[in-house]
């Protein structure tokens, strides 16, 4: 916002309140300054604007309001969205709210006409419809920046294809994967929150305007109308239950927090990955920074930061939570409390998932050092023991078994495949030449053909699935 959200209104008239008819002393300045919202709400002036002329519709359509009055409310509210995206429209404290501000330009731009636009609706209805509204679009981009990001890790499935990374357990080397399985481990999980999203969507898409302030009103309208021209599935059944309902805003507060999770997993591992003791990827330079005094330093800023601003959308899911849970029914003003969280959060993981995808579409594996370190850590052992287990040898057995043959290993500092036949055999006298068909990364990928697995052909037929998926 602009500094004009603090000019004090000159006009005695418009610095009355619209709920002062009952009082007889005006509101201590203080109060106004913390009592206000327009200095985060005002974001919702679009959505508000578009509610306002549904509204108005819909009460032209019942006879509550002329046709030529509808076509005054609408042309009025118009030319103020247009005075808003150009930067013009004025704000003011003592107007309290987004919602108040839009009702008074109205007034003053439309004359009477425009004092009937609140017909039938309280800012507590008009709120949650604001904000459902506001929240519905929001996930929708969330939604599709997700989608680019799993189309993001279905390309590197491609220019990564054929190479093989350790997947670790306890940051411990344990079992060899491809790199695709990996990728498309991120596309499940990110489709998990594409799926809570449209569950989300679901219960956000619910009409709660026309109820007004608590009890409904006594006005004919016609909510279904209302809930047509936005687009909502249905109409919120109680009125009470509207003015104290902020479960859609936790909802999507929660769904945020997963994706704040997952990319802030994402996050930790390339920073792992990019560290010279690792040295599995390649940062963009253009996503790094450099230090003020260590002229050597590519710092992996962008993903620490992806790491660090999960902190705030979890915290603003507990904000919300504390907020709520003490609140008795219906309408108390601790609600306007839950939009800045929420604005947040939705920001936050947007931003997130702006610089998410053109990294993971820019970083590079180090495919030959990858290649030269596979071998270390033993990673084939698991694969070692279940070929005991399909020779007869039970589980237990077998673990111990390779145990012993990987502690042999590390102490000749060599691979299991270096170790003769002869060593093998003198902890399990049935080897025979046949285990050296199993050994070695390559090996051991090849053997895991369970559905879900890391075998070449699991794998692609999972990449198979994603490209068909996301080319709907």
């Amino acid at each position: 916002m602009s500094k004009k959200s603090t000019k004090q209104n000159d006009n005695d008239n418009d610095n009355k309140k619209a709920w002062s008819g009952v009082f007889t002393e005006s509101m201590d300045r203080r109060v106004e300054l913390f009592t206000e919202s327009i200095t985060f709400d005002y974001r919702l002036y679009e959505v508000d604007i578009r509610v306002s002329i549904a509204h108005a519709r819909m009460l032209c359509d019942v006879g509550i309001l002329s046709k030529a009055e509808f076509n005054a409310i609408e042309k009025g509210l118009r030319e103020i969205k247009a005075s808003f995206k150009s930067g013009k429209f004025e704000f003011h404290i003592d107007l309290e709210d987004i919602h108040m501000h839009i009702e008074r330009a109205l007034i003053n731009k439309i004359g009477d006409v425009g004092r009937k636009l609140h017909t039938a609706r309280s800012r507590n209805d008009q709120v949650a419809t604001d904000l459902r509204l506001w929240i519905r679009e929001s996930i929708d981009a969330v939604d599709s920046a997700l989608v680019e990001l799993q189309q993001a890790f279905i390309a590197r499935c491609e220019s990564d294809a054929g190479v093989i990374l350790p997947a670790y357990t306890h940051t411990r080397r344990a079992q060899p994967v491809l790199a695709a399985h990996v990728w498309l481990a991120y596309c499940e999980k990110f489709e998990r929150d594409r799926e809570r999203l449209r569950e989300c969507r679901k219960r956000v898409n619910v009409l709660s305007l026309g109820t007004a302030a608590a009890a409904g009103t006594s006005i004919p309208i016609d909510r279904n109308k209302t809930a047509e021209y936005l687009k909502f599935d249905s109409v919120a059944a109680n009125s009470i239950d509207v003015s104290s309902d902020r479960d859609f805003v936790l909802d999507a507060a929660f769904c945020l927090v997963q994706i704040a999770i997952h990319t802030s997993t994402l996050a930790e591992e390339w920073i792992l990955w990019s560290t010279a003791e690792f040295n599995f990827i390649k940062l963009p330079q253009s996503f790094c920074t450099g230090s003020s005094i260590m002229p050597q330093k590519l710092n992996p800023d962008t993903l620490e930061l992806i790491r660090g601003k999960s902190a705030r959308v979890i915290g603003n899911l507990q904000t919300l939570c504390v907020l709520t849970k003490g609140l008795p029914l219906a309408y108390n003003r601790d609600l306007q409390e839950d939009k800045q969280p929420i604005f947040d959060s939705f920001e936050t993981i947007r931003s997130i998932l702006m610089v998410a995808v053109p990294l993971v579409e820019k970083a590079e594996l180090n495919h030959e050092l990858i290649k030269k370190q596979l071998n270390y850590g033993y990673t084939d052992a698991t694969t070692l023991m279940e070929f005991l287990i399909l020779q007869g040898v039970p589980q237990r057995t077998a673990h111990e078994i390779v145990g012993k043959l990987v502690r042999m290993a590390m102490d000749l500092s060599e691979p299991l495949s270096n170790l003769s036949l002869k060593q093998f055999r003198s902890v399990y006298e049935n080897f025979d030449n046949d285990v050296y068909k199993i050994l070695g990364a390559e090996s051991a990928i090849s053997a895991m053909k369970s559905y879900g697995g890391t075998s070449p052909e699991q794998v692609d037929l999972q990449l198979q699935r994603w490209k068909k998926k996301l080319r709907r």
